[in-house]
């Protein structure tokens, strides 16, 4: 797809850039918070059939293929908003973002050594352009904590960005200073920085299921299931914490009807967000369901993910990764 557009006229040197009028742009925008991914697309075909060279219905439709883990898609729609609109940051956070999970996606080392030094180039790019982007110094950080020297990551790399990130996002610091503490095998370093970050944050739902996450990854099953519930107690609009929490208990196996309990109500709620698309979370219900046997209700969930997202391939877990910040 991308060379065909590199070779259209849209793509001429001096041509005008038109961008999706805001009668256009937002009920797309509030058709990829509610996960209606069919809609979206269909509105943004018929956007790029008439304006090729709209940046913004590219960067939208990148976005809608990734919620559906379409990398392929979704990285060709990515570098044609870039493309387009060099200048703009979160064009770029979210074409490494594609290339990130495309890389995690592949099995082969070398090709996703290749896609790593992409990712590094892109976040990188998206927080020179925008220093105060806190999302994108963010995930800028948690690739230099998980990314090797040679690909373009590492810890040194990571406590630079850290620094500049305390005066953008002091939560999101935090949070990055408890995952180069993990890094460095400090787990006790670590949970006292995901407590601190819950004392300050504005959304302590959110950091209450990172803490969860954490003792996740130290295998404290009894302590996860503990900070879920806290951080679900504090979650009063039902948003994408809920998810999170679901998908935390899911992994350590404990209490699965407050697993779908939670569930239901971030379905149910005003405040599903791109973060935890609807049909992805529909698809993670309908798992919970059947291993709780019930069928019936299991193959309805199923079939409002088809209705929601036709190109969404239900991972075999059922359940979608949990998304890292």
């Amino acid at each position: 797809m991308l060379k065909k557009l590199l070779s259209g006229s849209a793509f001429a040197v001096g041509s005008v850039l038109l961008a999706m009028s805001a009668s256009t742009a937002n009920p797309v925008r509030r058709d990829l918070s509610l996960g209606r991914a069919n809609v979206a697309l269909q509105s943004l075909n018929g956007v790029l059939a008439q304006t090729p060279s709209d940046a913004e219905a590219h960067n939208l439709r990148c976005r809608v293929y990734y919620e559906e883990q379409e990398w392929d898609q979704a990285i060709a729609d990515c570098q044609a908003a870039t493309l387009l609109d060099a200048t703009n940051s979160n064009y770029h956070l979210w074409l490494g973002r594609a290339y990130g999970q495309k890389a995690a996606s592949i099995s082969s080392k070398l090709a996703a050594y290749k896609l790593a030094r992409k990712v590094a180039a892109e976040f990188q790019q998206a927080v020179q352009l925008d220093p105060h982007n806190a999302a994108a110094l963010s995930d800028l950080g948690e690739f230099d904590v998980s990314a090797p020297y040679v690909a373009g990551g590492g810890l040194s790399r990571a406590q630079a960005v850290l620094e500049q990130l305390r005066s953008v996002n002091p939560d999101d610091a935090l949070h990055l200073q408890g995952r180069i503490a993990e890094e460095k095998k400090d787990d006790a370093a670590a949970e006292a920085d995901y407590r601190a970050a819950i004392s300050q944050a504005k959304d302590p739902a959110s950091a209450w299921m990172d803490l969860a996450a954490f003792y996740l990854r130290c295998g404290r099953a009894n302590d996860a299931v503990t900070a879920a519930y806290n951080g679900a107690a504090l979650d009063r609009q039902h948003g994408p914490a809920l998810v999170e929490g679901a998908t935390d208990l899911n992994a350590t196996g404990r209490d699965p009807r407050t697993a779908i309990q939670w569930l239901r109500e971030y379905l149910a709620s005003p405040a599903q967000s791109e973060d935890a698309p609807s049909f992805a979370v529909h698809a993670q219900l309908a798992q919970l369901l059947e291993n709780a046997g019930q069928e019936q209700e299991a193959q309805q969930q199923l079939a409002e993910v088809h209705a929601l997202a036709s190109g969404y391939r239900i991972p075999a877990s059922g359940s979608p990764a949990r998304a890292s910040r």
